[in-house]
């Protein structure tokens, strides 16, 4: 008889009593027919080499219940079970006969709230971690004493003032160059970015990228991938101080300092001034040793050159060398007479020589000068000769036409108004002034009458 004979006939259970195994398979079949979606906390796991599938119980405030997964459908889920995790179970119930236990068959296994952000910020650090974004070779060392401090964070949360109060506190040179920023939602990673970007942009030497605590989906935006590239792009150090000392992010793996919390942050990128002190005197005492070390030294080579026989005698240091510029004195006082001597009576001799030549030279082109002297001065007085009658000539017949040369015969030359000269008499009008221009002289004249030769 299968379980659906029973289940056909469960109206006659009371008129025949089923078999332990009939029951169960009852209870099977029953149960084995629903599918259901249930979430969970894990209590135990228990995953051994060689068994086909893997078991576990999940629980929540009231119960309890076993489970197992295949071991196919549990490799392909990609969740590694552990206790406390929080997952999502998609399957159904069923009972192992031989027992009389009843267990939950997993189809599928998922990380559930918590417990899958975990999982998906877990695969991001692996990937990150491949790339060798968090290589301990790539974090670049803190500067020593920063000029100007980059703090990216919440203008209103706690931590601002923390790192604020600690740098004013432990290193009050520096300068801080602030980016406020929501550092919590969704749109808080490119915020972050965009921060990040402009207190760079303002030269700064190191960058605090911190917040205060909170729950592990708070501080989601530091497990950002675009933040974690961005943090490992950065041309300067990055220190982080995000959360509690528990704490860690994926900016925490990639950055090049990781504090516990903000306040750690603020103190490891600057020095306590006590420290700057002591190591100031530490400096000016190991200065002041090496200084006396090198007088010592100096001295001790001093004393030790000054036993020495020469500078007991310092002349005989320079002896032959005296010797020598005395030998080389004497011949040259014997030689600069002697040479100059010689050079006068060549340059006498020289400046003979060219007296002569010049003289030849210059004799010649004088008496050229002066025969062409005399041809130019006969030239010149005889030039003109020829052009004189005739600019006589011309100068006469040009006295003849001159209209002065009319005028002073008793002529005249009338002008109208306008200055035309007057040709005839119908030019002129009763009345009109006319200019009557004489040999000597010129007269503005009224015309009273006009009469012409033809009548």
């Amino acid at each position: 008889m299968t379980s659906s004979d029973y289940i056909r006939t469960g109206a006659d259970a009371q008129s025949s009593a089923l078999s332990v195994s009939g029951a169960m398979a009852l209870a099977k079949g029953a149960l084995e027919g629903v599918t259901v979606r249930m979430l969970g906390e894990v209590s135990e796991v228990s995953n051994k080499p060689g068994y086909k599938a893997v078991y576990f119980t999940v629980k929540d405030q009231s119960a309890s219940l076993p489970c197992m997964i295949w071991n196919n459908r549990y490799q392909s889920s990609g969740v590694q079970l552990r206790v406390g995790m929080l997952v999502e179970l998609t399957g159904r119930f069923t009972l192992y006969a031989a027992k009389g236990r009843m267990n939950f068959d997993a189809f599928s296994i998922s990380l559930a709230g918590e417990g899958n952000l975990r999982m998906r910020v877990a695969e991001l650090a692996r990937r990150l971690q491949a790339e060798g974004l968090m290589a301990q070779e790539r974090k670049r060392p803190l500067p020593l004493y920063p000029e100007r401090i980059g703090v990216v964070t919440s203008p209103r949360g706690a931590a601002v003032h923390d790192v604020l109060r600690t740098l004013r506190r432990r290193f009050p040179l520096a300068e801080v160059r602030l980016a406020g920023v929501p550092v919590e939602g969704v749109s808080a990673p490119s915020y972050l970015c965009e921060g990040l970007r402009c207190v760079v942009a303002a030269g700064v030497d190191v960058v605090l990228l911190v917040r205060g605590g909170g729950s592990f989906e708070d501080l989601m935006p530091f497990n950002d991938e675009g933040l974690a590239r961005m943090v490992a792009a950065c041309p300067v150090p990055i220190v982080t101080g995000i959360g509690h000392e528990p704490d860690t992010t994926i900016a925490d793996m990639v950055s090049d300092f990781r504090a516990s919390t903000p306040t750690a942050a603020a103190e490891a990128v600057v020095p306590q001034s006590e420290q700057i002190s002591a190591s100031l005197r530490g400096v000016a005492q190991s200065a002041e040793l090496r200084v006396r070390n090198l007088i010592d030294v100096g001295k001790r080579d001093v004393e030790r050159q000054l036993q020495r026989s020469a500078f007991g005698e310092p002349a005989r240091l320079f002896f032959d060398e005296a010797m020598k510029l005395d030998d080389l004195s004497m011949r040259l006082g014997r030689s600069i007479p002697d040479s100059l001597q010689a050079d006068k009576r060549k340059l006498t001799s020289c400046a003979s020589k060219l007296s002569a030549s010049l003289r030849n030279e210059l004799d010649a082109p004088r008496e050229r000068v002066g025969a062409l002297s005399g041809r130019f001065a006969y030239q010149s007085e005889h030039l003109t000769d020829a052009y004189r009658g005739d600019l006589a000539h011309a100068a006469s017949r040009l006295h003849d036409l001159s209209p002065l040369a009319v005028l002073s015969r008793g002529y005249s030359i009338v002008r109208t108004e306008s200055g035309e000269l007057a040709r005839s008499v119908d030019q002129l009008q009763v009345d009109s002034m006319v200019r009557v221009q004489l040999s000597d002289g010129a007269a503005d004249c009224q015309v009273k009458f006009v009469s012409s030769s033809e009548r």
